[in-house]
């Protein structure tokens, strides 16, 4: 069985909901695919983009947001820093203007009825979770790559799915909860302590503590901001405000 090393990082991420892997990862996915661009150095040579949703992302991308986390990552706009208050008047304003700024450096014609495609009816083979995306170019050709977003925001491009990942020397491997009370056991340190010491395998303590912190902190701006928001849900569920708010 393929071992796969997670740090906490991997497992807690901060970004905008309401899913990790209907939101998160197609606004990473969207990322990826302008950065290829900048890598095939064609960002400047695009005419247009179109975008298509396969399976789940299609059947649920409304509700999950899925297509306002495309344009918010074509856009160059990353999930971590971007202001939610930002989320509706930034692509309400790609809407109406139908003008997109790819990576926030070049501008294109965008028509969200014809170019991002909600296929309900079709699903690719390696996950239910795809997306692809294609770019048109002056020149008359274009890029195309699809990207599937595999849960807890990880992406992974299509033929790119067993690409190896760099390991690092963690010093207490960890596979299962009988792994974690051997080491507990044997080393006398907490349960925090034994995942800190492998966290320094990736990065300083204090970058980790800082990470948390950012982590945390986030977490209850979420809870607040729930609490003291009025209206209803967003989606079409039409799911009704607490009593007393409208």
């Amino acid at each position: 069985m393929k071992r796969e090393q997670i740090s906490v990082f991997d497992i807690f991420k901060i970004g905008i909901g309401p899913s990790s892997s209907h939101t998160l990862g197609p606004w990473r996915a969207a990322q990826q695919f302008v950065q290829l661009l900048e890598q095939k150095d064609v960002l400047q040579l695009v005419t247009g983009v179109k975008i298509l949703l396969y399976g789940s992302l299609a059947k649920t991308g409304k509700g999950h947001g899925t297509d306002i986390a495309i344009l918010l990552g074509l856009s160059g706009d990353d999930p971590v820093t971007f202001a939610v208050n930002q989320v509706g008047p930034k692509t309400d304003d790609i809407r109406n203007s139908h003008k997109l700024v790819l990576g926030g450096k070049k501008e294109v014609e965008f028509f969200a009825n014809d170019d991002l495609l909600f296929l309900f009816n079709e699903s690719l083979p390696y996950h239910p979770n795809a997306v692809t995306f294609q770019a048109f170019l002056n020149n008359g050709t274009a890029v195309s790559e699809t990207y599937y977003s595999i849960g807890g925001g990880f992406v992974v491009t299509e033929g790119g799915q067993d690409q190896p990942k760099a390991e690092a020397d963690l010093p207490f491997p960890i596979d299962t909860a009988s792994n974690l009370l051997h080491w507990c056991i044997k080393t006398g340190l907490k349960i925090s302590e034994v995942v800190m010491e492998n966290e320094l395998a990736w990065r300083s303590e204090q970058e980790t503590l800082q990470g948390l912190s950012n982590i945390f902190n986030s977490l209850k701006e979420c809870i607040y901001r729930g609490c003291h928001t009025q209206g209803w849900l967003p989606g079409g569920l039409n799911v009704a405000p607490p009593r007393g708010q409208s």
